[in-house]
């Protein structure tokens, strides 16, 4: 990486819904296989947890991105094994039990959107572990809101945010 000019203590990953948790899922393996190190991953309303199947009636109504969706998604990602207890934490990393020595995190994501209790149930996990964690969770807004409505105010204080958390 020294030949490429790659500052290592400035590597970074980032990702949204799926992307969020590829992303977390590499810091997991990062970690597991000994480095590089991550300096920071930026988790944009990450897609963690093949287990969230319960819809909540709460906010089912303005879901962008619904249970079913989810369970879709994971079946094609995990097969038969999606919601059973053999996932291993490098595929949906909700599933981590140890999170010591992962990078820091900024999670964000909508408080109508279908990852919301999961991605709080991570940032919890993080920070418990010691691994410093900035968590939004932005009011009134669905899953993908900064690109379906990316010149609102909130969209662009997320943005905002994102940039300040990786400086």
């Amino acid at each position: 990486m020294h030949d490429l000019g790659v500052d290592r203590g400035r590597i970074a990953v980032m990702g949204d819904s799926a992307g969020g948790g590829l992303a977390a899922a590499l810091s997991i393996l990062t970690r597991e296989r000994g480095g590089p190190a991550i300096a920071r991953q930026i988790l944009l309303m990450p897609m963690l947890d093949d287990r969230t199947t319960t819809p909540d009636p709460h906010i089912e109504p303005y879901l962008l991105w619904s249970y079913d969706d989810s369970r879709t998604a994971w079946a094609a990602l995990l097969g038969d094994a999606a919601g059973r207890p053999d996932v291993p934490a490098t595929a949906a990393p909700a599933r981590l039990e140890d999170a010591t020595g992962l990078p820091p995190a900024y999670i964000e994501v909508g408080q109508l959107d279908a990852f919301r209790d999961e991605d709080l149930a991570y940032a919890t996990k993080l920070s418990r572990a010691g691994v410093p964690v900035e968590f939004h969770l932005h009011p009134g807004v669905p899953h993908e809101f900064d690109s379906i409505a990316f010149t609102t105010d909130i969209a662009r204080r997320a943005t905002a945010d994102r940039v300040l958390s990786s400086l």
